[in-house]
């Protein structure tokens, strides 16, 4: 089926009125946690044959999380879709005034392929709850997942509710050619430049979960062993192909030389090196990105690790050390396993250098002292984060998850998904009688009656 031929049969659908009830939803997604779990371990594989990721880190990174967003969004769905009843002004009396919370429609997720069976289906979970009709774009990348999420969709859905477009630069071309009610696109921020300009011809609202340059900031109070310890697992989970992966750190210079030691160990401890590899180690997801990292390691300035595997893209953990701003390793968003350290003496340095750059996704700050928190989190903008963890933000269904800036705008997870794919309408109810000021012809006692209004 064509993709126009796709997005009409599913505007059709969306007015027959079918997807809006509470009955619909709620077994839409019954029958998608259902499918999923029939479809595990060919997930499993999935996940592994494109990114070599272990059952336990599918698992926890991926298809637990998708589970959770379902089984939230089921226990909730009826608190979440009632109509909200808000106090009415003197002006609109006698009436009652309510919000009515209304699916966009047909609607546009297009996910990446880092996790690419999470940041497809957790959306989706948003987007059933809200009763849209949905179009989902996994991909070219991690090929494998997406034909699994195809045969899950089209298992458990028609394709006139919910159907999976595969494919490349042609397909994502013709989807943003076409009219959507709401897109959702996660991503690099150059694309999302590309898929706002393309909303904008037809004003589509959207959503965009981006990335950037994630800063960990570490000051004099922080326990070091501890914090080595979360960085490491932050930062190399998924070989360091996470938005919100620690992309580098600040630390003070005199606790520097305790905290590389520290990683050193931790990565030592969690990624074993035998025989040139690494179990259960995710590879880089292709020759191109392979080399686009290769390329951002400066050897002369490798502390730890810097070690690769071109058979089967692999690199290993590595710190560099004496890093610059000016380096090329902080030009881009690293995402991979390459863990740049820097060195600060003024905290109040370190916040003026964050109002410089773009607003990253997340941020983490290592502290034992309230009023560097609370000077971090007053002073400096970024999509969420972690004080004292790395990563565990993102592994709620009671918070939204989003960027701010530059590295995108919308949240979902949890309530916030439904929300996000959800329209509020604001109605006032009348009754059959007015006050009489509202009307002309309008003499002083009305003015003044108005006034006091």
């Amino acid at each position: 089926m064509e993709i126009k031929e796709l997005v009409k049969k599913q505007r059709d659908y969306f007015f027959c009125n079918e997807t809006k009830s509470y009955k619909f939803r709620k077994k839409a997604l019954k029958d998608l946690l259902d499918c999923i779990n029939n479809h595990e371990a060919e997930i499993v594989k999935s996940l592994y044959d494109d990114l070599n990721k272990s059952d336990i880190e599918a698992y926890m990174t991926e298809i637990g999380l998708v589970k959770g967003e379902i089984k939230h969004a089921l226990k909730h769905l009826s608190t979440w879709m009632k109509r909200k009843k808000v106090k009415t002004s003197l002006s609109q009396i006698p009436g009652k005034c309510y919000i009515v919370k209304d699916p966009y429609g047909v609607v546009l997720i297009m996910s990446p392929w880092n996790y690419p069976f999470l940041l497809s289906m957790a959306p989706l979970v948003g987007a059933i709850a809200s009763g849209n009709c949905c179009v989902l774009k996994p991909s070219i990348y991690s090929l494998n997942t997406s034909h699994i999420i195809k045969k899950i969709i089209n298992s458990c859905f028609k394709n006139e509710y919910c159907d999976v477009i595969e494919g490349g630069r042609n397909e994502n071309t013709e989807l943003l050619n076409q009219v959507f009610d709401y897109i959702f696109f996660t991503g690099s921020a150059d694309v999302g430049k590309i898929v706002m300009e393309k909303a904008s011809v037809n004003l589509t609202p959207i959503s965009l979960e981006l990335g950037g340059k994630s800063p960990v900031i570490i000051d004099e109070t922080a326990n070091i062993d501890l914090t080595a310890k979360r960085l490491v697992f932050g930062k190399f989970i998924n070989a360091g192909q996470t938005c919100i992966a620690p992309d580098y750190v600040l630390v003070p210079k005199s606790k520097e030389s305790e905290l590389l030691e520290c990683i050193k160990k931790w990565i030592n401890a969690f990624y074993k090196l035998e025989n040139n590899k690494i179990k259960d180690y995710p590879k880089i997801i292709n020759e191109k990105h392979f080399n686009r990292l290769l390329g951002l390691i400066d050897s002369k300035k490798v502390y730890y690790g810097g070690t690769f595997n071109k058979e089967d893209f692999t690199i290993f953990p590595t710190i560099m050390t004496n890093v610059e701003y000016s380096d090329l390793v902080m030009q881009q968003e690293i995402f991979g396993p390459i863990l740049p350290v820097l060195t600060y003496t003024n905290l109040d340095e370190v916040i003026k250098k964050m109002h410089d750059l773009p607003k990253p996704l997340a941020l983490y700050l290592f502290t034992n002292d309230t009023k560097v928190k609370n000077k971090i989190l007053q002073q400096v903008s970024f999509g969420g984060g972690c004080i004292n963890d790395t990563l565990m933000h993102i592994a709620t269904t009671y918070m939204g998850f989003g960027g701010v800036g530059y590295s995108g705008m919308g949240s979902y997870h949890g309530a916030s998904s439904f929300y996000t794919f959800t329209h509020k309408k604001s109605i006032i109810e009348k009754g059959k009688y007015d006050l009489p000021i509202r009307f002309r012809p309008y003499g002083k006692k009305a003015k003044d009656i108005i006034k006091k209004i």
